[in-house]
């Protein structure tokens, strides 16, 4: 994976024949998608962004919770990977399915910030449907367990009809310690959902086998024990903590292979309907 920092030649390149990119701000590291030259990860902002020494990571549990850092760290990569010339360009914003009021907020000032530019905000369940879920269209189960953050959400017709979302993830887990608090954390989201589920579509979703994406659906110690305690096969996408950014990169790829026209902005308030679950 690359670092923005080749930054100057992927600007120009980026500039002559494209004019997007796909950010997903993750809690342990920001991953972005370029047109021609894929997934670049960038680390936290005290990382490669420069961040003043001391300073933490500007996203945790999937909230934006230093929005000056992270600011700095969207401008930057702005700056490298489009140039101070925005006009005309498209960013696809991913975000966790439930994140909240302050989180879109941040989201939509920081997009702002950016200039001209047309912002897509799309969910981080349909971005990995998008990159590796099916496309027969009937319901999809997508589990996404990150670093900070789990998050189960039915899709169905490529809409949100249902989620879940824990403040549990593998920055929880002790090295040496087996993964027994992700894996109850997914078995209890799935089986608040099931109960509610008053039309089959989890059972239906269940029974084509769930889709884990996320740093956690890495793991065979976790996804193995998520597949015996269901019941069900589960699917798998290559690299699957990037298979978000990647789905926001198709997104986003369509759009620049569609009209020539820049697209009407969306903000991060504008996605789908979600009926979302409780929230722990």
């Amino acid at each position: 994976m690359r670092s923005l920092h080749d930054g100057p030649r992927l600007g120009r390149s980026v500039r002559r024949g494209y004019r997007g990119l796909a950010l997903d701000l993750g809690s342990s590291r920001t991953r972005v998608w370029l047109p021609g030259h894929g997934v670049i990860a960038v680390t936290e902002a005290c990382g490669d962004f420069g961040a003043e020494a001391g300073q933490g990571r500007p996203v945790r549990r999937g909230r934006i919770v230093d929005p000056v850092s992270c600011g700095r760290m969207i401008g930057r990569i702005a700056d490298t990977a489009l140039g101070a010339d925005r006009a005309d360009t498209v960013i696809v914003l991913s975000h966790p399915v439930l994140a909240g009021t302050e989180h879109r907020a941040a989201a939509r000032e920081l997009m702002a910030a950016l200039g001209p530019v047309s912002v897509i905000a799309l969910d981080s369940a349909r971005a990995a449907a998008a990159c590796a879920g099916p496309q027969d269209g009937g319901p999809l189960l997508v589990v996404d367990i990150g670093a900070e953050l789990t998050e189960a959400t039915l899709l169905v017709d490529g809409l949100v009809r249902d989620a879940r979302q824990a403040e549990t993830g593998l920055s929880d887990l002790a090295p040496s310690e087996p993964p027994t608090a992700v894996v109850r954390t997914v078995l209890d989201m799935v089986l608040e959902m099931w109960k509610q589920d008053r039309h089959g579509a989890v059972l239906g979703a269940l029974r084509k086998g769930p889709l884990l994406a996320g740093g956690g659906a890495a793991r065979p110690d976790i996804t193995d024990r998520i597949a015996v305690r269901l019941g069900v096969p589960v699917r798998l996408a290559d690299d699957p903590a990037t298979t978000v950014i990647r789905g926001a990169g198709l997104v986003l790829g369509s759009v620049l292979r569609g009209a020539g026209a820049t697209p009407a902005p969306v903000s991060t308030a504008d996605a789908a309907p979600v009926r979302p679950g409780r929230q722990r």
